[in-house]
């Protein structure tokens, strides 16, 4: 059986150091079996790796499609970090992504893809979404994601 650890071996990604949090709340939680974690934006060795709202005379969709995949990671780390490692968690349950969307972009389903696909390679299971265009986001990020995953039972 592939482990997350093992898959994210194989796909050469290793888990940042959880970003740490912008205001007063924690990354991530446990609720009855679920990690839950706050909105989690593209930090990469803390600089955003996509700024702006996303669209025609704005950032690059397919940059910011790029950055929901290091939200995603990101969020992957705080749940691990408070679960006990990367294999006490069991897979996606939801997936939230918020889009800094002009008024004319509608693409944040496409967006978003970029979390969902990166947790597909990952657990390779399918989980429930929502992708939610928004007039600004913290620090003027593209996007942000915030995950909830299952915990494997004892």
């Amino acid at each position: 059986m592939t482990t997350p650890s093992k898959k994210l071996r194989e796909m050469g990604v290793e888990l940042p150091e959880v970003v740490a949090p912008l205001a007063a709340y924690v990354p991530a939680v446990i609720d009855r079996g679920v990690v839950r974690t706050s909105g989690q934006l593209p930090m990469e060795a803390g600089e955003l790796a996509c700024i702006g709202a996303v669209g025609a005379d704005g950032a690059d969709p397919e940059d910011a499609k790029d950055a929901a995949r290091v939200c995603a990671l990101n969020a992957l780390a705080a749940a691990a970090a408070v679960a006990g490692g990367v294999d006490r968690l069991a897979g996606v349950v939801k997936v939230t992504g918020f889009v800094a969307s002009l008024p004319d972009f509608y693409g944040q389903p496409a967006v978003i893809n970029g979390a969902s696909e990166f947790y597909g390679e990952v657990f390779g299971s399918a989980h429930a979404r929502s992708a939610v265009g928004v007039a600004a986001l913290p620090l003027n990020a593209s996007v942000e994601v915030e995950v909830e995953f299952a915990l494997k039972e004892d």
